[in-house]
């Protein structure tokens, strides 16, 4: 497809801007009266989530068909390059974020707790039969036994099933950029497939935790962390997935070139960033 070469490419008006800000509007007022106990908050949260969507759709489908059109040139393909960079740098803080509270919780907060250091006092006059080891639901024993989820069962599964999506993507990509259509279709469909597979796997396990293991996000300190960060890293799949099966079906379209796929690659780079950030939950939320 031809750019538009040595042109300075100004958008046009849109309404989906004003649609996403109604539709992030309503869903969060309604999240927020949900959690305050408003019957109307959960009605709300859900006219927030389909407002949001068909914004993505309407927005997303206005992209492709400009970009289709040949009216971006290399300044646009670059400012795409820029803001997925500074999405992807948001997500790595997001998630730096809950690293930390783990971090800090299981380094500095529990030792405290149990009496070293500046927490002798703490320890001897509140806690004093509570023990620093982790992993631990804190004082007070909050959310009642536990056990905690084992690394080599299905979270070491998870690991290689992500691993090895990692490598069928790369392998779909290298197809992309020798114009092999069927073997990167091919690709994408396997990576969308192990995908599915890990999230089915994270919903057993999700089952198993609560039933039989009495782990549950009411579990304290260990239970808290342990299902933010696996949780939002399930998330953050399940919306990798969809990117990725909306590459699929383009690719089924007859959309990309060796030259022109930058949508392509934005997806790959989020997908490797989930493959990455589940390394570090295995090392340190499963293993450690």
């Amino acid at each position: 497809m031809a750019h538009a070469e040595g042109q300075y490419y100004i958008p046009h008006g849109s309404h989906w801007p004003l649609v996403g800000s109604v539709g992030l509007t309503t869903l969060l007022v309604g999240f927020a009266s949900w959690l305050n106990g408003a019957e109307f908050g959960q009605l709300l949260m859900l006219a927030g989530v389909v407002i949001t969507l068909v914004m993505m759709f309407g927005w997303f489908g206005t992209v492709v068909r400009e970009s289709q059109s040949g009216i971006y040139n290399a300044q646009v393909d670059l400012s795409f390059r820029w803001g997925m960079f500074w999405f992807i740098f948001s997500e790595v803080m997001f998630f730096a974020a809950f690293f930390g509270a783990l971090f800090y919780a299981r380094q500095y907060s529990v030792p405290w707790l149990g009496g070293e250091g500046d927490g002798a006092m703490t320890n001897s006059v509140l806690w004093p039969s509570f023990e620093a080891a982790w992993p631990t639901a804190g004082p007070g024993e909050v959310g009642g036994e536990f056990e905690i989820m084992g690394a080599w069962g299905i979270p070491a599964l998870n690991t290689a099933i992500l691993l090895t999506s990692g490598a069928t993507l790369t392998w779909a990509h290298h197809a992309l950029k020798e114009d092999k259509r069927g073997q990167l279709a091919l690709g994408l469909l396997v990576t969308v497939l192990l995908g599915v597979i890990f999230l089915g796997f994270q919903a057993y396990e999700y089952g198993h935790a609560y039933s039989d293991l009495n782990l549950k996000l009411s579990s304290g300190i260990y239970g808290s962390t342990f299902f933010m960060l696996t949780g939002f890293h399930g998330l953050h799949v399940t919306i990798g997935a969809i990117m990725l099966a909306i590459m699929l079906i383009r690719v089924l379209k007859g959309h990309f070139t060796s030259k022109n796929h930058f949508a392509f690659e934005a997806a790959a780079w989020y997908w490797h960033f989930v493959d990455v950030v589940w390394l570090g939950l295995f090392i340190f939320v499963y293993w450690l």
